[in-house]
């Protein structure tokens, strides 16, 4: 029956990196600890073999869903009252910081907002926004429209060590950052009562989609940039670009983006890449149609892609490295400095 789960009975073979034997196969697995637990070699575990049996790009493992042999006792019993992932196998408790007072009336400050189409922006924003202004408090709000947990992003992990990102919060539908929000809304209402000086939001890893108009996780930025448009915040836009991408509906200005400002019910700005790349002039003539259409407004930004490339963050999409494909980063770098001021 389509829609039904595709668990499967596997023994954990190795546990960094994790590999669980199923039917007598070897395959790649990812556990999410914090819901789990430790999973150690010899551990009986129940996956979910659906994404890697279907030849997922972004999602090419199998996901555990139970480990059998240490994992039905659960955690502790906390304060918490909340539940995420609610009504599945997986709901469990968190602390909401909506429930930290009313931020607006005890810290008013504004900041800027910069919404991503996806998470393969969020490295290299960050990153222009700490060389343009370093010790920027900058934090990063995890959407739905990629995968859902806050602990599966290396990025998330190495940016945070790096100091490039303040804090993370995951707003429902995705669950497990450092801090829980119900919303997008109130995780960006929060971050102000945090201190940040701007806010980064977009989804985590990979992205779905259906190749339709719609049916696709970039319309996550739609929520995205409404909430913070809602809460009165300046509101940037990085716009999925590409030189290199053989599907045609994301060449030089991606569908997603296009869509994304056609739809929008209040102007924003959009970030554009100053320099001489391949397919800039075709993106921003696609941008100059769409921002014409919705009034918002085009903000040009120069890009050190040299320096980026050398900055030892990710340089590769979809597996095209960024010299295949510059202008992919051009544009969430020129959005960072940006978003800087």
């Amino acid at each position: 029956m389509s829609g039904r789960l595709a668990l499967r009975r596997g023994v954990v073979v190795s546990a960094q990196p994790l590999e669980v034997e199923v039917a007598g196969e070897r395959r790649r697995a990812w556990a999410d600890r914090r819901l789990l637990g430790e999973m150690r070699e010899g551990d009986e575990v129940v996956v979910n073999v659906a994404a890697l049996d279907l030849g997922l790009g972004s999602g090419g493992f199998d996901v555990v869903h139970l480990n059998l042999t240490r994992g039905l006792d659960g955690g502790a019993p906390g304060d918490e009252h909340v539940m995420k992932l609610n009504y599945t196998s997986l709901q469990h408790p968190v602390e909401p910081i909506e429930i930290d007072g009313d931020v607006r009336s005890t810290h008013p400050k504004a900041f800027r907002v910069l919404v991503l189409p996806l998470h393969g922006h969020l490295a290299p924003a960050a990153w222009a926004v700490d060389q343009a202004r370093p010790g920027l408090e900058v934090g990063y709000v995890q959407t739905g429209g990629g995968a859902l947990p806050g602990s599966l992003s290396r990025n998330v992990r190495e940016l945070r060590e790096r100091g490039l990102l303040a804090d993370h919060i995951t707003a429902a539908p995705a669950y497990g950052g450092e801090r829980e929000a119900l919303s997008t809304i109130g995780a960006l209402d929060a971050g102000r009562a945090l201190g940040w000086d701007a806010a980064i939001v977009g989804p985590g890893p990979g992205i779905i989609g259906s190749g339709t108009e719609y049916g696709h996780g970039g319309i996550a930025a739609l929520e995205s940039a409404h909430a913070a448009l809602a809460l009165k915040l300046p509101t940037l836009v990085s716009p999925r670009l590409s030189c290199a991408d053989p599907r045609e509906r994301h060449l030089h200005l991606s569908h997603h983006t296009y869509t994304l400002l056609e739809l929008l019910l209040a102007p924003v700005e959009v970030a554009v890449p100053e320099g001489d790349l391949e397919g800039v002039a075709e993106a921003r003539g696609y941008l100059e149609s769409a921002a014409a259409e919705g009034g918002h407004t085009l903000q040009s930004s120069p890009v050190d892609l040299e320096a980026y490339a050398a900055s030892g963050l990710p340089t590769t999409t979809m597996g095209r490295p960024l010299s295949e494909d510059p202008l992919f980063f051009a544009a969430p770098l020129g959005a960072g400095r940006l978003l800087a001021g």
